[in-house]
């Protein structure tokens, strides 16, 4: 049953007084069920105590001698950028020193700063580009900073409020995509602009993207051997994109490139890129997924020289490149787990080495020091905490600098892949961490975690706050690796496309009836939770399988799919969900959008927490609150929360972050845990 009628679009409004009074009367409701509960004070307590433990791994970056980190606690709750050295850090000392003070300049300014990023300019790392969050917020303000002298750069390069990409050319000349107020936007809200800005002088004008364009961005790769490549990407769509070089005098060059591959970094004179199409090149047919080297120089000069690094298969995709000064290190995911391959150059040609590799768990490089072959990576899986390890290429084994401690007893607990079939036959895998030992017959309490879009793979992670609140308590805890996802690569994202979107949410149903099949769970005991495209997909399970699950955690969802191209980012998206405004596509988003699927009789729906953020400037709140009270109207156990900073991201601090958990986990106690 689809509604037309949209009585709920006042509440879109950002800053009017009747959307913000509704926001307020169902804040109050949720604190009073949620943090009114007495579990909730010492869960919070619990989480941030685990948020500020000083022997959590202090994340570095690399540069000039100096390992930087940015540090959040108590004193500090918006956080302060550090430096260290490296012997220093090694041995567990603490003498950092503060170079970036983000509560003095919040304070001085009286502004509601958060740190969004540091970007050093690389070969003088002392001067750097803050960008600046209000709440949380996607748009930033970005300033030129000196990290050695703990300043503002007096008449440095400043840029106001906004979506912007800004990146450094050299040490006077910046690449700038403006995305503030009276700049060229794209209809997605977006820089259509590329400008270089050299210090002193006006700027220039690079390129101006086409008025139906998603973005454009613009930086610069270093090579120690071969200079510099400065890159132009055209986003046509979110997918779609055209590259091209920026040569000295500024003039774009366009690379004769697929439209739908990623260029990934610069080594050596070759573009190492990743495809998402075949591609017929240099009298070879390549398939989608497939990691190549092409020569630089030859695309200048239309040609094409291309050398394929890894050929996909149905059980692998490459998740993440690195570039060390001599090599290129791949992060190639196997069935979901991680495994690294290296590659140098030897005669013309690169050539595979072995790297050593955990045997499980899932890697995530964290840095790449400039002009060396050092590698900063962590490790984990869901009983193993992280550990930060440094790997020198050609070394025998890689360094682990840092272990975080463990949260909890992980021995009485198991975490094993299974696999669901869905309604054609695939395989659909997850991840299941539950009790060793169970009583046979007796369902136990289970959090399904899904999110199955933009090709964004969900992998294992260390489950330092579910370990101790949930597990500990009795529950078990499930991923699944829904078509939509970049798990297996390009064909496992397409599957669930545009179209073919509710591919994964019977994906997603599947895994939960197979967790009943295997005598796991019951729907009574079964809770869904997601966020973002998650927070789309667990609201169409919603109301499309209200008889599988009990509860529902919906975080900064979508919900309204014939309006979302209308509200902020949205229009961005067209590539993943399709057009509300193309006939074909409006049909198949009416056929799932959830706001217009909720049943006029919904008393017998799973309870319904959803959630979401005042300061999002990327998918916008109206999505949650539409929902919220559409669920009201047709009777279901809805609770709604919306905070005022923290963004998509929830880039708010730790206080907000342990507070947003504990509401949740409470949420799950109430309609899992306590008897009904």
């Amino acid at each position: 049953m689809t509604r037309t009628a949209d009585p709920y679009q006042w509440l879109e409004s950002l800053d009017g007084a009747d959307a913000r009074a509704w926001v307020g009367e169902r804040n109050e409701r949720a604190r009073a069920a949620l943090e009114g509960d007495a579990r909730f004070p010492e869960l919070k307590r619990a989480i941030l105590a685990n948020l500020r433990d000083t022997r959590q791994i202090p994340y570095v970056s690399e540069h000039d001698g100096w390992l930087y980190n940015f540090h959040q606690d108590e004193t500090q709750p918006r956080g302060v950028y550090r430096r260290i050295r490296p012997a220093s850090y090694r041995e567990g000392r603490q003498d950092w020193h503060t170079v970036l003070d983000i509560d003095a300049i919040a304070h001085d300014e009286g502004a509601d700063w958060y740190l969004e990023g540091v970007s050093h300019y690389t070969l003088e790392p002392e001067l750097c580009l803050v960008s600046l969050t209000p709440g949380g917020s996607d748009a930033t303000v970005t300033r030129e900073y000196h990290l050695g002298e703990g300043r503002f750069v007096d008449d440095g390069f400043a840029f106001p409020l906004g979506k912007s990409h800004i990146a450094w050319q050299d040490r006077d000349t910046l690449l700038v995509c403006p995305g503030w107020e009276g700049a060229e936007l794209t209809g997605a809200g977006y820089p259509a602009t590329v400008w270089r800005a050299r210090r002193g002088e006006a700027p220039e004008c690079l390129f101006q993207a086409p008025a139906d364009s998603m973005m454009v961005a613009a930086w610069r790769f270093l090579c120690p051997e071969r200079g510099h490549w400065d890159m132009l990407e055209v986003s046509d769509s979110f997918y779609a994109r055209r590259h091209a070089r920026i040569v000295d005098s500024g003039e774009p060059v366009f690379l004769p490139l697929p439209g739908r591959a990623e260029v990934l970094a610069w080594i050596d004179g070759d573009l190492i890129i990743k495809l998402a199409e075949h591609w017929q090149a240099d009298g070879q047919r390549f398939a989608p997924g497939s990691l190549l080297a092409v020569e630089g120089e030859a695309l200048r000069e239309g040609r094409h020289r291309v050398q394929c690094l890894i050929a996909p298969d149905a059980h692998s995709s490459v998740e993440s490149v690195e570039t060390t000064r001599s090599a290129i290190v791949v992060n190639l995911l196997s069935n979901v787990q991680s495994r690294l391959v290296g590659f140098r150059r030897v005669e013309g040609r690169w050539q595979g080495f072995a790297l050593p590799t955990p045997e499980h768990g899932v890697i995530e490089f964290v840095d790449q020091p400039w002009n060396s072959d050092a590698l900063y990576y962590s490790y984990c899986d869901f009983l193993v905490p992280s550990g930060l390890y440094r790997l020198q290429i050609g070394d025998d084994a890689p360094q682990c600098l840092r272990s975080q401690p463990a949260a909890f007893d992980a021995a009485p607990f198991v975490c094993e892949q299974w696999h669901a079939v869905a309604d054609d036959g695939t395989a659909i895998p997850y991840f299941i961490v539950m009790p060793r030992q169970r009583e046979a017959g007796v369902p136990l309490p289970t959090l399904l975690y899904g999110y199955g879009g933009f090709e964004v793979p969900m992998l294992p992670y260390y489950v330092e706050n579910f370990g101790p609140h949930w597990l500990e308590k009795g529950g078990a805890f499930v991923v699944a690796n829904i078509r939509g996802g970049g798990e297996f690569g390009p064909a496992w994202h397409q599957a669930a496309q545009g179209v073919n979107k509710p591919v994964s949410f019977e994906d997603f149903a599947a895994v939960a009836r197979d967790l009943a099949a295997r005598g796991v769970t019951d729907a009574r005991h079964l809770a869904i939770e997601g966020g973002s495209n998650g927070g789309l997909l667990v609201a169409a399970s919603l109301v499309r399988h209200p008889e599988l699950f009990r509860a529902v955690v919906c975080e900064v969802p979508l919900t309204d799919m014939l309006r979302y191209t209308r509200l902020l980012a949205g229009a961005s998206w067209v590539d993943e969900y399709g057009d509300p405004d193309e006939a074909g596509d409006r049909a198949a988003l009416a056929a799932y959008s959830p706001y217009h699927h909720v049943s006029d009789n919904a008393a017998g729906y799973p309870s319904v927490f959803l959630t979401t953020s005042a300061q999002d400037d990327r998918v916008h709140p109206a999505h949650a609150r539409k929902m919220a009270a559409r669920l009201e109207e047709a009777g279901a156990d809805v609770l709604f929360f919306e905070t005022r900073d923290g963004g998509h991201g929830g880039n708010a601090g730790q206080e907000a972050t342990a507070a947003d958990l504990a509401r949740v986990l409470v949420f799950l106690y109430r309609t899992l845990f306590d008897p009904s």
